[in-house]
């Protein structure tokens, strides 16, 4: 699938997600990582949503988002309950989906000028 939406005021825009990987700006990130507008966080931890932990999320609160995007490979897979609340505890919102909706869902977001995460699990 390949995005095409333009932001130029940005720093990072996701541009398609694939097998190899997701497209961030003209590189393929094969690893898992975090991402704003204007930061990218890469070599993230976990790599699969069984994999997270409360910790893990840490990363993603630093960055200091309204909502969090979790996108979970090729197919949506939920975190432990443990993950999910040490967002929601905070008032952080958290959406969990594939990688390609994610993708689409943080440009919608982002342009609409949110402080949205898009986190990405991806094997590595």
């Amino acid at each position: 699938m390949q995005l095409s939406q333009e932001n130029p005021d940005f720093n990072y825009v996701l541009r398609g997600v694939s097998p190899a990987g997701v497209l961030v700006n003209q590189e393929t990130l094969a690893s898992s990582f975090l991402l704003t507008p204007h930061v990218l966080v890469p070599d993230w931890r976990p790599t699969a949503a069984d994999q997270l932990t409360p910790e893990d999320m840490q990363a993603a609160l630093a960055l200091d988002p309204v909502l969090v995007l979790l996108g979970t490979g090729p197919r949506q897979r939920f975190p432990s309950a443990a993950v999910m609340a040490s967002l929601l505890t905070r008032g952080i919102g958290l959406e969990v989906m594939d990688n390609a909706a994610a993708a689409r869902t943080f440009n919608v977001l982002a342009t609409e000028g949110r402080r949205v995460v898009a986190a990405f699990l991806l094997p590595g």
